[in-house]
């Protein structure tokens, strides 16, 4: 719990509204009455209701200063409400609650610790795991039923209860998130974005009271078709999980685990027992590095230090560190720790000052140690991946050469990579003008790798990428 109380101190409520006027003081009392480990605030967001609601948030906004009022000036669905509330929300985890009465917000307590202890990213209330609830329709729960099922194929996860109001999630990655839909699509697109940016999930029973149509539930048969259409958007028209382009990539990559461990063959003859991976990113080369002695993990990025840190954490030969490479003081950080290899791979293209960041490679490795580092290679593959990417060149061989034999290093290896991805990126980049490299192009590769393997050099092309290692002279 200790981890939880210095990373987590404030729980934002998100609620949408809309037309519920006799219930949303019943329910506001009941979450402003849990007793929670943590701060809280609830965002309530009135989506055009013509009720009163909106007067009667503004009245309980007054009395209680946790609660924060927002409204559309029309109805525009539950979706766009929560993604409102997520644009105002100032806390650590989020959760979602309806303003009816058919969830108990007591059950944030069971939800929480999972996300305290730093096991989940996103809890989701399952109502079909075994808590008391209230029996009614056999037809709408076998749809529920149907739709998890369709998520869970689609995600390749094992979920109960899809379409659960109680979604818990971390507040760094929902932000992180792309969400677009207005309605209760929300709910598959949030779950299947969940599972594409990789989330760690978890299930908790909780209590369910329903209620009828005549009680006022909206759920109708339509919903199921909507829902469909939505899985299927998400997970083929549109995969963009998250606006962090190289997030995106880097999720892309992973597709490739074949690929991967080819490219680490390249040159596992230079790598010594003690690493650092500068620019680590999400873990891509770190899972397969984890039998090194002593595995320094390095990014600047903070949703990828959290992610690494939630993955690799707690090993006890692996450290995650945030650090910029572009500050020669930041190297400090790891001055101590005897340093024989560094490895970069796909990252110096993104520095501009890559010779200053290359000087403090060198200072950092022990006499005799070696600097791994692999580049896209050759301008003429310059493309709009690049630039969303935020490369700012492509390397030459003469050029590398040249900047790592200026920061001291003796060049013992050299060799251009990759003839068939070169000609992929360049009709993906230059003909059909794509800015994207999506999970199914690296899917798709990583199951032909064997046939490209065999076709690969008898291309007559350059390769797409670049790897060149340098080490410091001994004396």
């Amino acid at each position: 719990m200790d981890r939880g109380e210095t990373r987590f101190k404030k729980l934002s409520v998100l609620m949408p509204l809309y037309n519920e006027r006799w219930t949303v003081g019943t329910i506001l009392g009941r979450v402003l009455a849990v007793p929670l480990p943590l701060e809280l605030e609830v965002i309530v967001v009135d989506d055009g209701s013509t009720d009163g609601s909106w007067e009667e948030i503004q009245e309980l906004a007054k009395r209680d200063g946790r609660i924060r009022a927002y409204r559309h000036d029309r109805n525009r669905g539950k979706g766009a409400a929560i993604r409102t509330a997520i644009g105002h929300m100032s806390g650590d985890v989020a959760v979602v609650q309806d303003a009816d009465l058919e969830y108990d917000p007591h059950d944030y307590l069971e939800m929480l610790p999972a996300i305290l202890d730093g096991r989940a990213d996103a809890v989701f209330g399952s109502r079909f795991a075994g808590h008391p609830r209230r029996v009614l329709y056999f037809w709408h729960s076998l749809g529920n039923q149907f739709l998890t099922l369709l998520t869970n194929l689609a995600n390749d996860i094992n979920l109960t209860d899809m379409e659960t109001c109680y979604k818990m999630v971390r507040c760094d990655v929902l932000r992180g998130l792309r969400l677009q839909s207005d309605t209760f699509t929300l709910e598959p697109e949030l779950t299947c974005r969940l599972a594409q940016w990789g989330a760690r999930i978890y299930e908790v029973p909780i209590s369910y009271s329903g209620r009828t149509y005549l009680e006022g539930k909206k759920v109708k048969a339509v919903d199921g078709f909507k829902v469909f259409w939505e899985l299927f958007r998400c997970r083929c028209l549109d995969p963009r999980f998250t606006d962090h382009p190289e997030f995106c990539v880097l999720k892309s990559v992973a597709h490739a685990p074949r690929y991967n461990r080819w490219l680490l063959q390249q040159y596992r003859q230079f790598l010594g027992p003690r690493v650092l991976e500068a620019g680590a990113g999400i873990g891509n080369l770190g899972f397969l590095l984890l039998n090194s002695e002593h595995l320094l993990l390095v990014d600047n990025d903070p949703t990828f230090v959290a992610r690494l840190r939630d993955q690799f954490g707690q090993r006890g030969n692996t450290r995650v560190i945030q650090a910029d490479l572009t500050k020669p003081d930041d190297f400090a950080l790891w001055k101590d720790q005897r340093i024989d290899t560094v490895l970069c791979s796909n990252v110096l293209e993104h520095v501009e000052p890559d010779e200053q960041v290359l000087r403090s490679f060198y200072e950092t490795l022990v006499p005799g140690g070696h600097c791994i580092v692999m580049v896209p290679a050759g301008m003429w593959l310059y493309t709009g991946v690049d630039r969303a990417l935020g490369h700012h060149r492509r390397y030459g061989r003469e050029e590398l050469r040249g900047k790592m034999e200026r920061a001291g290093f003796t060049v013992v290896y050299s060799r251009r990579i990759s003839r068939f991805a070169a000609l992929a990126w360049w009709i993906s980049g230059r003909i059909f003008r794509r800015r994207y490299l999506s999970p199914r192009q690296m899917l798709w590769f990583d199951r032909l790798f064997p046939i490209i393997r065999l076709v690969d050099g008898c291309l007559p092309l350059p390769g797409m990428s670049l790897i060149m290692v340098g080490r410091r002279p001994k004396d």
